[in-house]
């Protein structure tokens, strides 16, 4: 990999109280991982980006990205992401490296935060002492109670990984190591809500709790560009539209979308009934704020999307953690600088992309200041009109958010926060 960096052209002097910010997810080990779940969209990425088996990022790349990423953000505060495949296989000492790095490049009066998704297996007491030590947030992956936990997260041999996932979750609560339990609501998940959220509310010794949809189409271990083909009479209610179908545009393990808004609901009515502003939840935290008039809180609720990135091993940096396909790929950051990259009019492009692309049923729909259609990435249908890019999990975000409408006023109430004018609601339709 070449040393010679192109001069950052893009980052100018901003005026006062301006500042450039991105997020980049940094996978160190690329698809490496130590497991075998069934559902994992990056497994499949060694091969596809034609890498070498085993390979990882170098002392020369990881400094690279430390030093542009720390210059590339002028704000207060840089949020360093680590993820994989399994991060946790490069082991201490390259995390250790990390600190020291950080600590080097750190600008003046800046805050350097990072944060580690994991499934915990490689998870020791030594570890957990690292964490603390640096203050790493963690994400910890748990699909909830053993048998649906156990359905997918397997080891490479499919054993079950229940066990030594909870051994990891009392290690860090233990050593209060802020982390939050990682749930992907996959087709079995989603037919137990309340058997997963008190589980992982109760059980896992957090207050975090995310939520992640499991959307692929049968397409995914090939190109990322299902979106621009989703000109096939793929309509909501229709069976290439139903998780399981033979003919669906999902895999088998894929949440269907009616099952997603019972789940969110489900879930919804126990979290607001006794865990409203003790429990944090990802999906509700953003659709309360949104439904007071702030900005998302994630970028798939958000209008526009193109801030978040991903960096593979070598130096390659994509435009989405979920879009690292060839087709999405920016350059090498040993060749341009990560934050020409970041803020490339090619990035910008993607973006906006997903707002100026969402079909004229979503424009007009009640709900579209908390969905902006939701992930480009599962847009893999066409509108009842014949119109394609509508999200295969538009009916039931559409239940979800009829829900939280619903509770806004007694939400309100308890914050003491006054009833909005309807036309301060950003993005409602007229």
């Amino acid at each position: 990999m070449s040393s010679t960096l192109v001069p950052v052209n893009t980052l100018r002097p901003l005026p006062p109280g301006r500042a450039y910010r991105f997020h980049t997810m940094v996978k160190p080990a690329g698809a490496l991982c130590n497991l075998d779940c069934t559902y994992c969209f990056y497994l499949h990425k060694t091969g596809l980006l034609g890498h070498r088996p085993n390979a990882r990022m170098d002392e020369a790349t990881l400094a690279q990205h430390i030093r542009q990423y720390i210059e590339a953000n002028t704000g207060e505060e840089v949020v360093f992401s680590w993820q994989g495949g399994e991060p946790t296989v490069m082991g201490l000492a390259f995390f250790e490296r990390v600190v020291a790095l950080q600590a080097e490049y750190r600008k003046r009066g800046q805050r350097i935060e990072n944060d580690l998704q994991t499934n915990g297996i490689l998870l020791d007491e030594q570890w957990v002492r690292f964490l603390q030590r640096n203050r790493f947030m963690v994400g910890l992956s748990i699909d909830g109670p053993r048998a649906l936990h156990d359905r997918y997260r397997v080891t490479r041999g499919g054993a079950p990984t229940f066990d030594r996932v909870m051994r990891a979750a009392r290690m860090l609560s233990d050593a209060q190591v802020a982390f939050a339990a990682l749930c992907v609501v996959n087709r079995d998940v989603a037919r137990s809500p309340l058997d997963v959220w008190r589980f992982l509310s109760r059980e896992t010794g957090t207050w975090r709790v995310q939520f992640t949809p499991c959307v692929e189409p049968r397409c995914f271990a090939e190109t990322g560009s299902a979106r621009l083909k989703s000109n096939a009479p793929s309509l909501p209610g229709s069976a290439p539209a139903r998780a399981g179908e033979p003919d669906s545009v999902v895999t088998d393990w894929s949440v269907d979308a009616g099952d997603y808004g019972a789940f969110l609901c489900a879930v919804w009515d126990d979290w607001l009934a006794q865990h409203f502003g003790r429990v944090h939840v990802n999906v509700f935290e953003t659709a309360v704020a949104q439904s007071l008039g702030m900005p998302a809180q994630t970028c798939v609720a958000s209008p526009v999307c193109g801030k978040a990135l991903a960096l593979e091993h070598d130096g390659t940096l994509y435009a989405c953690d979920h879009f690292v396909y060839p087709e999405y790929r920016l350059g090498d950051i040993g060749r341009v600088h990560e934050g020409d990259l970041a803020f490339s009019q090619r990035q910008v492009s993607f973006g906006l992309a997903k707002r100026d692309t969402l079909p004229a049923y979503c424009r007009s729909c009640e709900h579209l200041h908390l969905c902006w259609g939701e992930c480009p990435k599962n847009r893999l249908l066409s509108t009842p009109d014949g119109e394609a890019g509508l999200n295969y999990l538009c009916s039931g975000l559409k239940a979800f958010y009829g829900r939280v409408a619903r509770d806004m006023p007694e939400i309100r109430r308890r914050l003491g926060a006054p009833a909005p004018h309807p036309s301060s609601v950003p993005g409602a339709a007229s």
